[in-house]
């Protein structure tokens, strides 16, 4: 067992993994007493190219009846205390528009607002898109409005969480290689793509995500209001207000480890953005970066536990600022078992 403890704690725990991911789960776990210490590299992961989009009805598609259920179930951790102690402004948007282009991707919206209305979770149709964000291109009337989902500005959320572990005791610690080296009662593996190579056999993949950040100028139309997702010809795009402009994301390949941004990715998300709100063309093009998604065979996310002392918290896909706050309750829950074991 780990030697770590400080006296009066619930026990030493040991968190391999410094993105959002593993930030939620640190604040909650000192929040209930425990000893935490974050093993973290310096390079930035998929937490700093992540959109920040909060989106289980936007993001959901039939037959994926499980991945929705856990995202609402998230979603409302979010609105009910997540945010707690952080800064307000880290929410950037309070709904999501999804819009349609031409009649295949009309058709593809109404399929998935069916399904969500299936589930009981319906979302508000319109045909008249351009009344809830004047900029949307000529043309664009179809879509539906879910009202409850947020976006939120990843990189300020992931210095907010920073913040928030070091108030709550939480230390940082140098990366590694082996579990071996987590000198803890408990260990969580929550670094993403690199999690098979602490315990092989976690079916978790990287999968390539281009995202790109147009910077407002003086003298351009104003931001949207809104997260705007958008089927254009059957490719999706998003765009997702922030302070100084908006992300547009985001592409999805199965490259391995490659995280080049190829000119194909761009010119596809600036087409795609431009044809939606064609206003972006005239902001500054401000970062291109890639990201490497944990995805999964089943496309849900691997948490709980590994063995007496070992819990996984990864493979989430694109949904890992969403999932955070589901994520660490139920490390939460696994860490309670374990720590009135003692």
């Amino acid at each position: 067992m780990g030697s770590t403890s400080r006296a009066g704690s619930v026990g030493s725990l040991g968190i391999v993994g410094g993105g959002v991911i593993g930030l939620a789960v640190a604040r909650r776990a000192a929040s209930d007493g425990w000893d935490v210490r974050v093993h973290r590299t310096e390079q930035r992961g998929a937490s700093w190219v992540a959109g920040g989009m909060l989106a289980p009805h936007s993001e959901g598609w039939p037959g994926e009846e499980a991945q929705l259920a856990i995202g609402l179930e998230s979603l409302k951790l979010w609105h009910s205390g997540f945010l707690a102690g952080l800064p307000g402004d880290i929410v950037t948007a309070r709904r999501s528009l999804v819009v349609a282009v031409d009649r295949a991707d009309v058709a593809d919206l109404r399929t998935v607002a069916d399904w969500l209305s299936a589930q009981g979770h319906p979302v508000t149709p319109t045909t008249t898109a351009r009344d809830f964000e004047p900029l949307l291109a000529q043309g664009i009337r179809h879509g539906f409005i879910a009202e409850t989902e947020l976006a939120v500005d990843n990189r300020a959320l992931v210095a907010a969480l920073e913040t928030a572990c070091v108030d709550a005791g939480v230390r940082w610690a140098p990366p590694v290689t082996d579990l071996a080296e987590v000198d803890a009662d408990v260990r969580v593996i929550a670094n993403g793509i690199d999690a098979p190579t602490l315990w092989p056999g976690l079916a978790v993949r990287p999968v390539k995500g281009e995202v790109l950040r147009l910077r407002w100028r003086k003298g351009c139309m104003p931001l949207p209001q809104s997260v705007i997702r958008a089927r254009v010809h059957g490719r999706q795009v998003y765009l997702v207000p922030r302070g100084d402009g908006v992300v547009v994301g985001a592409t999805q390949y199965e490259h391995g480890r490659d995280t080049t941004v190829v000119v194909t990715g761009v010119r596809d998300l600036l087409d795609d953005a431009c044809t939606v709100l064609p206003a972006l063309g005239e902001y500054e093009l401000a970062e291109c970066a890639a990201g490497l998604r944990p995805m999964t065979p089943d496309g849900l996310p691997l948490v709980g536990r590994l063995d007496e002392r070992t819990l996984v918290a990864t493979g989430h896909g694109r949904n890992g600022f969403l999932l955070a706050p589901w994520t660490a309750e139920r490390i939460a829950r696994e860490l309670a078992v374990f720590g009135g074991a003692q």
